[in-house]
């Protein structure tokens, strides 16, 4: 395919890689000159200096002979105006803009096919809010991922010292009626990430990915030491747009929640929004304290400053609540969060690359996840007759050094494989690979699967 994306930042750069590396051909379009310098230096793909609203930069970008056209740049103005002259130019076109407005995301039908011509609205606040709340039903895990419309789920935890696996290889473990019913698919040890064999022995502080049918996922967690009991109360530090989506689900929900907000104009407004929840203006220490933060089951910091999120969870950390997120949006700080004492990260960014991805994924890959720090993958993909994995033992199928597969999906059946495992046509298959690995996976799957066709 041939994909307009607009914005350079690093939503537009992510998408545009990994789009660039299956094949397509891609043209970024960006008023700065430093990011698109940034961006031809990195990846592949075409760069236009100018503003995604302007028909003369579309025009010189080939709208005209595009399939997609994804705006994602800061301003939403700017993503609506692009899309709307993409369907002037053409019917076919799929079209996806990035509005943060909550008040324009509020009434997406606006811009849907039947009005205004957009395929899809995209709200990362929204869609960072909703992996929080799925976060929530499993609170031993730090990142919950679905893949098969919700069938399989990848559950992703640091490994404590209140594991009974400890010291154990990965051949070990099994359900109590001898089954492998789970599959550690990845871990990441010492920050960075090494696909496991039957013979890993499990380390104190791992990161486990571990991929299991839905109803499973809370059992195995607990097999893992991690406490899953439900949340009932939870602080909020923030009082911006984010804060109150969160708020207002979480008030759903029915717990007991108190926000901290160090504006008195934004505590007033959120007061006349929320029904239940305590409004706390302030932000000092001593606050939380009288507040009783150690009661809290989760502590999450939403505000606009990074930094900020960060210390006040680890704050709230050393001050007894069981849980903290952090809502942070820079890559580089991601993977270092877990190991100063944080539990999980709310990534806006994050959530709108894997919608996006999700939503334009066509033939026989159906969605492509990344992991941890972007140095590991997982993807969905269908297996057809003519694939030299399928109708054979994994364990005699050569796979590219740092790709595993994960589950397989045969009608209504998710089956956790193992050596003996066989993978039939039309079966939906996760496969997990190292970033290092992609490129041989690529070529692997490209010969024989028609992965990208």
């Amino acid at each position: 395919m041939r994909i307009i994306v607009i914005g350079a930042g690093e939503v537009g750069y992510n998408i545009s890689d990994i789009l660039s590396r299956e094949g397509n051909d891609v043209v970024i379009i960006d008023k700065n000159e430093e990011r698109l310098k940034v961006v031809s230096e990195n990846i592949d793909v075409q760069t236009l200096q100018g503003s995604g609203s302007s028909p003369e930069i579309l025009k010189q970008a080939r709208l005209d002979q595009s399939d997609m056209i994804v705006a994602v740049t800061d301003s939403d103005e700017t993503n609506i105006v692009a899309c709307l002259l993409a369907a002037v130019q053409s019917k076919a076109i799929l079209k996806i803009a990035r509005i943060r407005n909550p008040d324009l995301n509020r009434e997406s039908t606006i811009f849907d096919k039947n009005h205004l011509g957009i395929d899809l609205c995209i709200n990362p606040e929204r869609e960072a809010v909703t992996n929080v709340l799925s976060l929530m039903e499993y609170p031993g895990a730090s990142e919950i991922i679905d893949f098969a419309e919700g069938r399989i789920k990848l559950a992703a935890f640091f490994v404590n010292g209140k594991c009974e696996a400890l010291g154990k290889e990965l051949r070990e473990m099994k359900n109590p009626s001898g089954v492998h019913d789970f599959l550690v698919a990845s871990i990441t040890r010492n920050a960075e990430p090494l696909v496991p064999t039957g013979n890993t022995v499990l380390r104190e502080n791992d990161y486990l990915f571990v991929l299991s049918e839905t109803q499973n996922v809370r059992r195995i967690l607990r097999f893992f030491g991690k406490d899953m009991a439900p949340p009932q109360r939870m602080f909020v530090m923030g009082g911006g747009t984010t804060a109150l989506m969160l708020s207002e689900a979480l008030e759903k929900k029915g717990i007991l929640l108190k926000i901290i907000e160090k504006r008195q104009d934004r505590c007033d407004y959120l007061a006349s929004m929320l029904d239940k929840a305590v409004i706390l203006h302030g932000t000092s220490q001593d606050l939380l304290k009288e507040e009783n933060i150690q009661e809290a089951d989760y502590f999450i910091a939403v505000t606009n400053d990074e930094e900020a999120n960060i210390l006040g969870s680890l704050l709230a950390k050393q001050l007894g609540v069981k849980k903290a997120i952090a809502l942070i949006n820079r890559v580089d700080y991601t993977h270092l969060v877990p190991y100063v004492g944080i539990d999980a990260v709310m990534n806006p960014r994050q959530a709108t690359i894997s919608k996006i991805l999700h939503f334009i994924r066509k033939g026989k890959i159906i969605s492509a996840t990344p992991l941890r720090d972007e140095k590991a993958e997982a993807v969905e993909f269908i297996a057809l007759e003519t694939s030299e994995i399928t109708n054979k033992p994994l364990k005699n199928i050569r796979f590219p050094k740092g790709a595993i597969v994960g589950a397989i999906l045969r009608n209504n059946e998710v089956i956790i494989p193992w050596g003996d495992s066989i993978i039939r046509p039309g079966d939906r298959v996760i496969l997990f690979t190292l970033r290092s690995a992609i490129p041989q996976v690529e070529k692997f799957l490209t010969v024989k699967l028609d992965y990208f066709g």
